[in-house]
């Protein structure tokens, strides 16, 4: 779906405000309504704004991702041209000083202008000691390109613009549209791959490794389907891969048709499915699904308006007790009427970027009651009947463990750089949690549970 462009049907809003009234009937809901914004204060006190880059035109930017090692101070900006104006591609900058982000180069789609549609998420990872980013794509036929689903650019040599170079591109010709989301997972089995959403019921994975050693034709690793059972079975639109220490255990967490989907992904010829989400109250479709570091609890997005994070407790399913679960033990938004986006969880931190909202951190130590503890606003637009659109404004977030550095992509007004106050970095094990976010550790191998027989 295009951002900016898209609202909520009359008949849409008011099945999601009958859905969202049932699960209010079994769920707290927290909302945090911020006070009038100035051009002096936008944001909680607890907030400081490090840096902002504007990196326009309007509706230009997508998904963000920033290096997590120190040494390496860059962030990687796609750029969608939602609105249909300026480039399609990718944009690199230097947060080396966070108080004046600068950018370094950007790579683009030849002949953007004869394209129908651009660039999407993006992701780094490391391989044989060099460094790359990913950038997916999502071109319509009707235009060049449709079957390409992402760029490979080697970043080793930064900051120097001139050391960056293309070495992969991943076409699929039988599934044309691109990838609308990827996610880079380090395996326990040491390789590092990339799960993808195509246009059909599963997921691609492929091994990052071989695609970069020897070309695509053996790159293809798995595919994660979207379970037989789904009536809609058209595929997956997010989803997470992280290991699980309990049950050793690589495991995907999907959302896409009909709910939200985990599976065991230790064996990527043989994905097994262990739990699903499905049912629920006001959900037809799954979009941005994140565990906390343990695995036990999730935190759940659709992506409709009135739409709030909804957080399941998974328990009963680790326990064997149940193989579904439907319902929430809470809820939060920022804002009734908005939507909340994409997150990132540093237990017991949430970090969302929250469309129309901004930068929103809510903390879930009691999963039955998160709060809301810190918040930005990096879009200054409103709701009104001439720009009915919530899918405006914060479109990516992502933190810095090592220092907790934290930044933020908006559609319109580019990227914001931030850091909260009391929160220095960030460790799963100084919070009694696994050691495990989104932020791989190429250097380091997975931590393996020995599980007696």
């Amino acid at each position: 779906m295009i951002a900016g462009n898209h609202h909520a049907s009359s008949h849409g809003r008011i099945l999601a405000l009958a859905a969202f009234a049932v699960g209010l009937a079994t769920t707290t809901l927290v909302a945090q309504q911020a006070p009038p914004w100035t051009a002096m204060n936008r944001g909680s006190d607890n907030i400081e704004v490090l840096g902002h880059l504007p990196l326009g035109p309007d509706e230009n930017l997508a998904d963000m991702d920033i290096e997590q090692e120190l040494g390496r101070p860059y962030a990687y900006v796609a750029r969608a041209r939602y609105a249909g104006t300026g480039p399609v591609g990718l944009a690199i900058v230097d947060i080396s000083d966070p108080t004046h982000p600068t950018k370094i180069t950007e790579w683009q789609i030849e002949n953007p202008d004869l394209h129908i549609g651009g660039a999407r998420d993006v992701k780094h990872f490391k391989w044989n000691d060099r460094y790359y980013v990913i950038q997916s794509l999502q071109f319509r036929q009707g235009g060049p390109d449709s079957d390409l689903g992402a760029v490979v650019l080697d970043v080793t040599g930064l900051p120097d613009p001139a050391s960056v170079e293309e070495v992969a591109r991943i076409r699929e010709p039988s599934l044309r549209g691109g990838f609308h989301n990827i996610f880079v997972y380090k395996h326990s089995n040491g390789r590092v791959y990339l799960f993808a959403t195509v246009s059909g019921p599963y997921a691609n994975v492929y091994d990052l490794g071989t695609l970069i050693e020897e070309g695509q034709e053996n790159a293809l690793a798995g595919q994660v389907p979207v379970p037989d059972g789904d009536p809609n079975r058209s595929g997956y639109h997010d989803f997470y891969v992280a290991y699980h220490p309990d049950t050793d255990q690589d495991r995907f967490y999907g959302g896409g048709t009909g709910g939200y989907y985990i599976y065991d992904v230790s064996s990527l010829g043989e994905p097994e499915l262990r739990i699903t989400l499905t049912g629920i109250s006001g959900i037809r479709r799954g979009h941005t699904f994140t565990p906390t570091p343990d695995g036990r609890y999730v935190v759940a997005e659709s992506e409709y308006q009135y739409a709030p994070l909804r957080i399941f407790d998974l328990q009963p399913a680790l326990d064997g007790e149940v193989t579904n679960v439907r319902t929430p033990v809470s809820a939060w938004t920022a804002h009734w009427e908005h939507l909340v986006h994409n997150h990132e969880v540093r237990w017991p931190y949430v970090f969302v970027s929250g469309y129309m909202d901004g930068l929103q951190v809510f903390e879930m130590s009691d999963p039955s009651n998160p709060q809301t503890v810190a918040y930005y606003d990096t879009y200054l637009g409103t709701l009104n009947a001439d720009n009915p659109g919530v899918m405006r404004g914060s479109f990516g977030v992502d933190v810095r463990n090592a220092d907790g550095l934290i930044v933020v992509s908006d559609m319109t007004t580019g990227l914001w750089i931030f850091r909260m106050e009391g929160f220095q970095g960030w460790n799963g094990e100084d919070w009694g949690m696994p050691d495990i976010s989104s932020a791989q550790k190429w250097d380091e191998p997975v931590k393996r549970r020995v599980i007696s027989e």
